[in-house]
């Protein structure tokens, strides 16, 4: 079984600030509330730590499977993981408005199969709303200037 995810914002800062923001993915803890932490192991992978529900921890590797400077990070997770996924984020100039739009797009099997997506969703760690906080908390952040991009 793969969840299927999706969601943008509009923030109010360039692709290029916001792509290497993004691209240091030791920063996505910072707003992703179900990380604990990820660490760079070499340019093309990382290791991931991740909240599961009921106080468990799920951990994985990652790698890189498209790099476009200012543009596009695509990752999938390494053969063997707990938690099967991949996903895209962009970063695009809006033509209307200032800013630029951050599209998140992500496919993953849920630890516990649809078990495990069932009490996920019960606790209140449904992936779409997770996802749709977790930008939410970007934008407040880096439009907030709480940090240095």
């Amino acid at each position: 079984m793969s969840i299927h995810v999706e969601r943008s914002i509009r923030i109010d800062r360039s692709p290029q600030e916001l792509y290497q923001f993004w691209r240091n993915f030791e920063n996505l803890p910072r707003f992703m509330n179900h990380l604990e932490s990820v660490k760079v192991l070499d340019e093309q992978r990382s290791h991931w730590i991740t909240k599961a529900p009921l106080g468990n921890h799920i951990e994985w590797d990652a790698e890189i499977t498209q790099d476009q400077e200012n543009e596009l990070i695509c990752w999938r997770s390494l053969p063997g993981s707990n938690v099967p996924n991949e996903g895209c984020v962009s970063f695009r100039s809006s033509e209307y408005e200032a800013g630029t739009e951050v599209k998140v797009t992500m496919d993953y099997s849920p630890f516990g199969g649809m078990a495990g997506a069932v009490i996920a969703t019960f606790l209140g760690e449904a992936p779409d709303g997770q996802l749709y906080e977790d930008l939410w908390r970007l934008k407040q952040e880096i439009e907030g200037g709480n940090t240095a991009l």
